[in-house]
């Protein structure tokens, strides 16, 4: 590498462009080039940051002065964009939910290892500042042995919301647990590690979609943790609400910056003859900083040669609980989880009947 890590973009939306600044800001990171299905948002994206717009997916990975590749498209195209870049020796991050099954999740951490290239999925709250913080205190034992989680995010859509690609399975894969749930089923893991039963309720409740807009999710570890999550495209107002609840107290981190509100985080105390606890308050002004912290991850997973924060893996995990919770709506009832080793041998087992497909589809 010359210069600074050399990068392209696929997909110059909004999360393309959010993604481009963060790259812009790092010392050690240099925008090369930019790729859109829309080649006027690609050129505007490009102008923006005076790199160039290539014309295919294919152009942008093969280019010798890119290292990198960063993959914000709709969900349909992230595995065969990803799985493509991997395997022309590129570091990749991709954003959530990396894949549209668990199995192109899998594939695409084999082709990581196989390559020995940097995966990241976008998993950018685990970077939110007071999600951070919360984060290092539980595992520091502030509040004790944890106990449950709760979660409430949502947003309320606009104009229009069925008719986007989000609304279209075949394009993002599922609805509103696919979309922001996902954040909070990935942060349940980053605080109590590994999941074996997960039960749900899926409704559409307003828009005409055939995807869900709201999902009720109880998980449960195999020491008896509970996380809770309601994910809603019917929150109307835009809400984020992460409780963690141990014996000792809890940690309570409200809003995201922007429309969310601002970043907030409460240590809460119980004291030794219980009564009413002690609380302290950290708010978190400034702009949302954590494209910019998720980038340096990135780059630093890459110079350190390690596995990022939020890596494939992560992806692939949460990929299954997503899977997982589809069932149980489907089914009515709570769905174990198999282990990570069986899964991965039946997800291998069909690999080779889906990659000659993946790969031709990315290079389209």
């Amino acid at each position: 590498m010359t210069a600074g890590l050399g990068v392209g973009i696929v997909g110059a939306g909004k999360i393309g462009a959010k993604r481009a600044a963060a790259i812009a800001a790092s010392p050690s990171a240099r925008l090369v080039a930019v790729v859109d299905a829309d080649p006027e948002r690609a050129a505007r994206l490009a102008r923006d940051f005076g790199v160039a717009a290539v014309a295919s997916t294919e152009a942008i990975i093969d280019r010798r002065d890119i290292d990198a590749i960063l993959v914000a498209t709709p969900h349909r195209w992230l595995a065969p964009i990803a799985l493509a870049a991997l395997s022309a020796g590129k570091h990749v991050l991709v954003e959530k939910p990396l894949a549209i099954t668990a199995a192109g999740a899998a594939e695409l951490v084999t082709a990581a290892q196989a390559s020995r290239r940097v995966l990241k999925t976008g998993f950018n709250h685990r970077c939110h500042r007071a999600l951070a913080e919360a984060r290092a205190l539980a595992a520091a034992g502030r509040i004790g042995r944890l106990l449950h989680i709760r979660c409430r995010y949502g947003h309320g859509g606009r104009a229009g919301y069925a008719e986007e690609w989000r609304a279209n399975p075949a394009e993002s894969g599922g609805g509103e647990l696919m979309d922001q749930g996902i954040h909070a089923l990935d942060l349940f893991r980053w605080f109590l590690g590994e999941f074996t039963e997960v039960y749900a309720v899926l409704t559409r409740a307003f828009w005409p979609m055939p995807v869900e807009d709201n999902a009720f999710c109880t998980l449960r570890t195999a020491q008896g943790q509970v996380a809770q999550l309601h994910a809603s495209w019917t929150q109307w107002k835009n809400l984020f609400s992460f409780e963690v609840f141990g014996e000792r107290g809890y940690l309570l981190i409200e809003g995201l910056g922007g429309n969310y509100g601002q970043e907030r985080l409460v240590v809460g105390r119980r004291p030794e003859k219980f009564g009413p606890p002690e609380e302290e308050v950290k708010l978190f002004a400034g702009a949302d900083s954590s494209w910019a912290a998720e980038w340096a991850e990135f780059e630093a997973a890459i110079r350190e040669e390690r596995a990022p924060s939020g890596d494939g893996r992560d992806g692939w995990q949460a990929l299954r609980l997503v899977e997982a919770a589809y069932a149980s709506s489907r089914n009515g009832r709570p769905v174990p989880l198999k282990g990570e080793e069986d899964e991965q041998q039946r997800i291998h087992r069909e690999i080779p009947r889906r990659s000659a497909g993946n790969r031709r589809a990315a290079r389209s």
